[in-house]
């Protein structure tokens, strides 16, 4: 079984959107951790002290056959066509341990064409 990470950066606001939508195309769930983060531009100021945007990263693993279909799932529900929505990217994952609860449902959608 070939194993995909698909990794999103997305604003606080997005991120249940962005979930619900990779669980409707068939990710099994989502770890979500709270960040912060830089850009292009320079962050914005208050009397001199630096206001930094909060960010999500939400890291779905699933089989590499579903990846296609959460990725253009999380592009849509994210708006990422939009400057400064967010940003997700696919890795490869070479080993992966403690996913015995879940190895039926990913043989499952391994036997399904996308």
């Amino acid at each position: 079984m070939k194993l995909k990470l698909i990794i999103s950066l997305v604003k606080p606001a997005t991120t249940d959107r962005v979930v619900k939508a990779a669980k409707d195309a068939g990710a099994t769930g989502a770890t979500i951790i709270s960040a912060r983060g830089t850009g292009v531009h320079e962050a914005k100021t208050f009397f001199g002290l630096t206001l930094e945007t909060q960010t999500d990263a939400v890291l779905f693993l699933l089989e590499e056959n579903l990846s296609g279909k959460v990725i253009e799932a999380v592009r849509k529900a994210g708006r990422f066509e939009r400057p400064g929505t967010g940003i997700a990217f696919v890795i490869d994952v070479e080993t992966a341990v403690g996913l015995e609860s879940q190895v039926g449902y990913f043989e499952q959608s391994a036997d399904k064409p996308e």
